[in-house]
């Protein structure tokens, strides 16, 4: 059965649609997952667990409906980003709790650099939605979600050439941003 049917009816509660979804989308779920992780964010994480992550987030969203196969691929996309960012957030927390009991000396190098790196694009990204959502969406698919042009350009809605426009916009307005932070 088509992905996307099964997509529309897993997202109107059937549960065999459910059942047969997961199979189909797991191994590129998993491909997904591996673009993120492929970047030296210093996380602990394999694949496998943020897949379970996101699908656990994106399953006990309420009303979650996706109208194809390319809107669930940019949401899991999104979802995994917010997964991976929430684990940096969390061990900085960690990190600021154990700085209380910990002695200077014994710290050895605390700084992960990759963890900033993901905090401050997950920023820069933020305030470009703000001004300029499509853009953010399109940088989002790409490279947080490994999806192609014609992908991305079928989730948006717009043609390949904007997408292209869109991205060549988006790379220079955070490299902008990145290099003034």
């Amino acid at each position: 059965m088509d992905i996307t049917v099964l997509l529309k009816k897993a997202g109107e509660g059937d549960s065999e649609a459910r059942r047969e979804l997961m199979p189909l989308l797991y191994a590129e779920l998993k491909k997904l997952a591996s673009g993120h992780l492929r970047h030296d964010w210093s996380l602990t994480l394999s694949a496998t667990a943020l897949v379970h992550e996101a699908y656990l987030r994106m399953a006990s969203a309420e009303g979650a409906a996706f109208q194809s196969r390319s809107h669930f691929f940019a949401m899991a996309s999104r979802v995994m980003r917010n997964v991976l960012v929430d684990m940096v957030r969390y061990a900085k927390a960690e990190k600021r709790a154990q700085a209380l009991t910990v002695h200077l000396e014994d710290c050895g190098d605390i700084g992960q650099p990759g963890n900033d790196i993901l905090l401050e694009l997950n920023d820069a990204l933020d305030r470009l939605a703000a001004e300029h959502e499509r853009a953010a969406q399109v940088i989002e698919m790409r490279y947080f979600g490994g999806m192609t042009v014609d992908e991305s350009a079928a989730a948006l809605s717009i043609s390949p050439a904007t997408v292209h426009r869109e991205l060549r916009f988006a790379q220079a307005w955070l490299h902008r941003e990145l290099a003034s932070s």
